[in-house]
């Protein structure tokens, strides 16, 4: 007999849970795509994309899911053969480099292990060792939504500049954006791509790329930027197609203006400091689990651990099976422990994750460590006591 009946809740790393307010402002007729309420209110979501980013430069908007803005952010910074360094601490970071490759750059992908941040100081000494400045841009992802590693983009732009080097500095927040604490001018990043469905709470489809100054000035030096990536008639659209080269995705659009009304209503120090409660009740289950059992937390230090998504392992088969257990008797879905492969767990079946992130409060949190529990006794997997009590301290000091 299944328990699962009633609301489901997605507790995966994106699309993450849709708020009632975003589905109502969803839910209506089409609009008028030439004139009236669509053409006005994409003007103050471009305004506000830039509060939640922390950016006083360039945003623009693309029909698109993190992968369309991974190439977006590429097609206006490099041309073939430009070279960019990746220090990649997950699937994510592959993938971004992945994606430079596929269009024309050559990439030098510096990996490091998907159990701990990134080494600045190997950093430092590669770009120290490029002398005649080819590296063009130094990418990274905040949050790499595989491993759940987060990392400073403040002390990669400090090395850039202990090193004097000239490299922009990109970084991938579609994990982190609305969850944890980012701000793109007070960091020095030179541009940040990001997406709808994660902390911003709407379905996939819109993608978001932001600019300063500095990246605007690679673009204008390109000898060719296609017509459709090409950042400049978003940013400063001579009508309101350009916007969206092309037909606006009005619904989204709806549902994103509702969206950051809910994120500037709270504000965006109440925004971050809920994620981080909530992903520290998270851990402190987590650890007691771990006292008398296997399961135990990918990141060992919390200062290098999201406050969106916690990737944590329990073994193979279990984590598979917890995860089936959750679904099918409880009605909670977790992530899967995406390239997080080894050699004694080939498939990655002893990873997953909690998604923590966007509509997200204390009962939804302790309901679903709740339910993680329940599902490892029901599968006799060993655990420590406490684990529930752990996380509700945490929740009642944090509230």
């Amino acid at each position: 007999m299944s328990l699962s009946n009633g609301r489901s809740y997605l507790a995966i790393p994106g699309p993450s849970v849709m708020p009632d307010r975003v589905l109502r402002a969803m839910h209506r007729a089409a609009p008028n795509i030439y004139a009236g309420e669509l053409v006005a209110i994409t003007e103050t979501i471009v305004r506000d994309l830039k509060v939640v980013a922390g950016t006083q430069h360039n945003a623009a908007i693309y029909i698109a899911n993190g992968h369309g803005v991974w190439e977006a952010a590429l097609r206006n910074l490099l041309g073939a053969g430009d070279k960019v360094l990746v220090p990649s601490v997950g699937r994510f970071g592959e993938g971004w480099a992945e994606m430079a490759k596929s269009i024309g750059a050559e990439v030098e992908l510096m990996p490091f292990p998907h159990l701990e941040p990134m080494d600045m100081a190997q950093i430092k000494t590669r770009l120290e060792a490029d002398k005649d400045h080819q590296i063009k841009a130094v990418l990274i992802t905040h949050v790499d939504t595989s491993s759940s590693i987060k990392t400073n983009p403040r002390a990669l732009r400090d090395v850039l500049d202990t090193c004097d080097h000239p490299a922009l500095l990109g970084v991938d927040c579609i994990a982190s954006l609305g969850c944890d604490r980012f701000e793109m001018d007070a960091m020095g990043v030179d541009l940040m791509i990001a997406a709808s469905q994660k902390g911003m709470m709407v379905p996939p489809g819109v993608g978001f790329v932001f600019f300063n100054d500095r990246a605007a000035a690679v673009r204008d030096r390109l000898t060719y930027v296609s017509g459709y990536w090409d950042w400049k008639p978003r940013a400063y659209p001579e009508a309101f197609y350009q916007y969206f080269g092309g037909t606006a995705p009005t619904h989204h659009l709806y549902g994103l203006r509702e969206a950051l009304d809910m994120l500037l209503e709270e504000g965006m120090e109440a925004v971050w400091h809920r994620h981080e409660v909530l992903a520290r009740a998270i851990w402190a289950a987590v650890d007691a689990w771990a006292e008398a059992g296997p399961m135990a937390l990918n990141i060992k230090d919390p200062a290098h651990r999201s406050c969106a998504v916690t990737a944590a392992h329990v073994g193979a088969p279990a984590g598979a099976e917890l995860r089936a257990w959750l679904e099918e008797k409880a009605g909670v879905t977790l992530g899967i422990g995406l390239g997080m492969s080894t050699e004694e767990d080939p498939k990655g079946e002893g990873f997953f994750r909690f998604g923590h992130m966007g509509h997200l409060n204390a009962h939804m949190v302790l309901g679903m460590l709740g339910t993680v529990e329940a599902g490892m006794i029901a599968l006799g997997i060993p655990h420590g006591a406490g684990g529930l009590s752990a996380a509700a301290r945490v929740v009642a000091e944090g509230a």
